[in-house]
């Protein structure tokens, strides 16, 4: 297997820095006892006002026929190589606070909140998550009678990566491609967007403006 293993500009925790998305799914299930640590990692994620505005539809290769119901629902792309993953989860968030019914401006981004709790309770038991937004979601809303104000808004594949050797040449390229992200500089500002905070210089810089 390769090893996809984050080269990090400065030192994070072990498992987020082997956490990454794979196109290829070993034949392989996945244990409830996992697949249950997974979720309870996701409902003690952070919300705005505890409202948890997330929900989300499972569905496995144990029971072929809601497998298939729940593929249908990605666009053709995914379902080409999310086919080969055990476990299929549509994320659903709830676009409005329960209490007063006005518009939580903050639920997708505690959705993600959730699923970030989830991804690093998989990598930290050996199973890879691929996330995806190419998603069919008035098609999920009318097969799994959806709510009002509530949306199907990503699908994540749950599994073991396979080995890319034995992959179609397309998402063999992929997942064996160098892991990039932009630097610090690039994302974190002080002052203004767009100018780079004196904390995020690349790590060389820095010591190089380091005088004893």
């Amino acid at each position: 297997m390769t090893n996809k293993t984050a080269s990090t500009d400065y030192p994070i925790l072990p498992v987020l820095s082997k956490r990454w998305s794979p196109y290829g799914f070993a034949d392989r299930p996945v244990a409830g006892a996992d697949l249950r640590s997974l979720f309870e990692a996701a409902r003690w994620a952070a919300s705005s006002y505890n409202e948890q505005p997330w929900s989300y539809l499972l569905a496995t290769k144990e029971d072929p026929a809601e497998f298939a119901r729940l593929l249908s629902c990605l666009v053709e792309a995914n379902q080409a190589w999310a086919k080969a993953a055990p476990v299929l989860v549509l994320g659903i968030v709830s676009l409005r606070f329960a209490k007063n019914s006005k518009d939580n401006r903050a639920a997708v981004h505690d959705l993600g909140l959730a699923s970030a709790n989830l991804v690093v309770e998989a990598t930290s038991r050996h199973l890879r998550v691929h996330q995806m937004i190419g998603i069919l979601p008035d098609r999920a809303r009318e097969l799994y009678q959806i709510p009002k104000h509530s949306e199907a808004w990503t699908a994540i594949a749950i599994g073991y990566a396979a080995d890319p050797v034995r992959l179609p040449d397309a998402l063999k390229e992929r997942d064996l491609a160098t892991r990039q992200r932009k630097p610090l500089s690039e994302f974190v500002f002080t002052g203004q967007c767009g100018r780079p905070a004196p904390l995020a210089e690349r790590p060389h810089a820095a010591a190089a403006n380091t005088t004893e």
